[in-house]
C-alpha cells in the first residue's frame, strides 16, 4: 500500500522551488502518494506534483482565518497517513489532522519570532511583546507535532527534539541549467537579483547603486520577483537608477535559469534585521549553482558559509556607494568574477546540494510514518 503524503499551505505557492519542487519531488521520487494543498487557480499538476488548489485569499486576516479553513478542509479530504505543514497559523490545524490518525510535521522555514521583530505592518512598540509571545504559542503547539522539519541549524536548535531533522534549503545542483550557455565575457553588463521585492530586501539600495555605475559601462540591473506591495513600483520608479532597471515580475524556474545565465551577477542585499542575520540565502545558492559570482551582505553567518569558497564580495547593504563599487569591480575584472562563479558551482556540487539534504528528509519520513519497520519501507521505496 502506497503511503500518502498531503503537503498543506495557506500562502505558498504551486511552483514554491522548496516545498513542490524540493520536498515534494524527492518524495513523489520515492514512492509516495504526493498531493500539495495551496492556494492556486485550479487543481493542477506542477514540476509532477498534484496540486489541490484551495482558493487564494488576500489580506492578512483572510489568510490566518479563511484560508486556514480552507487548508484544513481540503487537507481532511485528501485522507493522508501523513500532512507536511508549511505555515504556522497552521498549527493548530495539524492538531486537529491528527485526530483523523495520521502522521503531523510541522516544516520551519523561517524563524518565526524573529521574523516577526522585522514586520513592517507590526507597530514598533508591539514587535518585541509579539515575538516572545509567538516563541510561546509556536513551541507549545509544535509539541503536538509527530515531528518538525526545520530549513536551518538556527531553527533546529529552537526545537531541540529527537522528533526534529534538520532539512537545509539548498540548490538542486542542475535545476537552473541552461542547454546553451553564452561565455560570461559575452554576457551584457547585467546584475541580477531574484526573489521577493521589497526596501527590506535591498531593492532600493540595488537601483541606487545600478544608477552611480559610469554610462559607458551600460550596466543594467534586473529583478524577478512580485513586489512586496502595489504601490511600491510608483515609489522605485522615482529613485534615480530606475532607467537602467529591467522589472520582470514573476518567473517560472525556467525563465529564472535563462535570465541567471545572461547575467554577470547575483545579488542579495537584505537589510541587518535579526531575522535575516542568521538566515539561510537559499537565492545565493542559487546564483552558485548557476555559475555566477555574487554581491551579498556582510553578514558574519554568510561570510562563514561562502568566505572560504571565494565566490561572493561582502557589502554593508546599506551602502548604495558600497555596493556600486563591488559592481564596478565585476565589469573591470571579468577573468576573477568568472572564476569565482567556477568556485560557487563547484561548492554547491560538494557541499550545498539539496540531493544530500533529500536524503535526510526521506529517511525522517521513514523513522515518523513506519516507526523502526525501517527494513519494510526500504524493501518498497529502495534505500535512501
Amino acid at each position: 500500500m502506497t503511503i500518502k503524503a498531503v503537503h498543506v499551505s495557506s500562502v505558498h505557492p504551486a511552483g514554491d522551488p522548496r516545498i513542490t519542487v524540493k520536498e515534494c519531488g524527492a518524495l513523489a521520487a520515492a514512492g509516495y502518494d504526493v498531493v500539495f494543498v495551496c492556494p492556486h487557480d485550479r487543481d493542477d499538476t506542477v514540476n509532477g506534483v498534484r496540486i489541490r488548489a484551495i482558493p487564494k485569499r488576500r489580506g492578512r486576516a483572510l489568510r490566518f482565518v479563511r484560508a486556514t479553513f480552507d487548508a484544513w478542509r481540503a487537507a481532511v479530504s485528501e485522507r493522508g497517513d501523513v500532512y507536511h505543514l508549511h505555515d504556522p497559523e497552521l498549527l493548530p490545524v495539524g492538531l486537529l489532522l491528527r485526530l483523523t490518525g495520521a502522521k503531523v510535521i510541522y516544516d520551519a522555514h523561517e524563524d518565526l519570532p524573529r521574523q516577526m521583530l522585522a514586520k513592517p505592518w507590526i507597530p514598533s512598540g508591539l514587535r518585541r511583546a509579539l515575538s516572545a509571545g509567538a516563541e510561546v504559542v509556536e513551541g507549545a503547539l509544535s509539541l503536538g507535532m509527530n515531528g518538525i522539519v526545520a530549513a536551518t541549524p538556527r531553527i533546529a536548535d529552537r526545537f531541540r527534539s529527537r522528533r526534529a531533522a534538520l532539512v537545509q534549503n539548498f540548490a538542486m545542483a542542475e535545476e537552473l541549467a541552461v542547454a546553451d550557455v553564452k561565455p560570461y565575457r559575452e554576457r551584457p553588463a547585467t546584475f541580477i537579483y531574484v526573489g521577493g521585492i521589497a526596501e527590506i530586501r535591498g531593492v532600493r539600495e540595488m537601483i541606487e547603486a545600478i544608477g552611480r555605475l559610469p554610462a559607458n559601462m551600460g550596466a543594467r540591473l534586473s529583478l524577478a520577483g512580485l513586489l512586496s506591495h502595489d504601490s511600491l513600483r510608483d515609489e522605485l520608479e522615482q529613485a534615480g537608477g530606475w532607467e537602467r532597471v529591467d522589472y520582470h515580475g514573476w518567473q517560472t524556474r525556467r525563465q529564472i535559469a535563462a535570465r541567471l545565465h545572461e547575467a554577470r551577477a547575483g545579488l542579495l542585499l537584505l537589510h541587518p534585521t535579526v531575522n535575516y542575520l542568521e538566515s539561510y540565502p537559499v537565492k545565493a545558492f542559487e546564483y552558485m549553482s548557476a555559475g555566477l559570482p555574487m554581491i551579498v551582505s556582510d553578514f558574519p553567518l554568510w561570510r562563514e558559509l561562502f568566505g572560504d569558497v571565494g565566490c561572493a564580495l561582502f557589502v554593508n547593504p546599506l551602502d548604495a556607494e558600497a555596493i556600486a563599487t563591488a559592481m564596478r569591480w565585476v565589469l573591470e575584472h571579468p577573468s576573477e568574477a568568472e572564476a569565482m562563479g567556477v568556485k560557487g558551482r563547484a561548492a554547491v556540487r560538494a557541499r550545498f546540494n539539496w540531493q544530500a539534504e533529500a536524503s535526510k528528509l526521506l529517511k525522517f519520513y521513514e523513522l515518523l510514518v513506519l516507526g523502526s519497520n525501517i527494513p519494510a519501507v526500504r524493501a518498497r521505496f529502495g534505500d535512501a
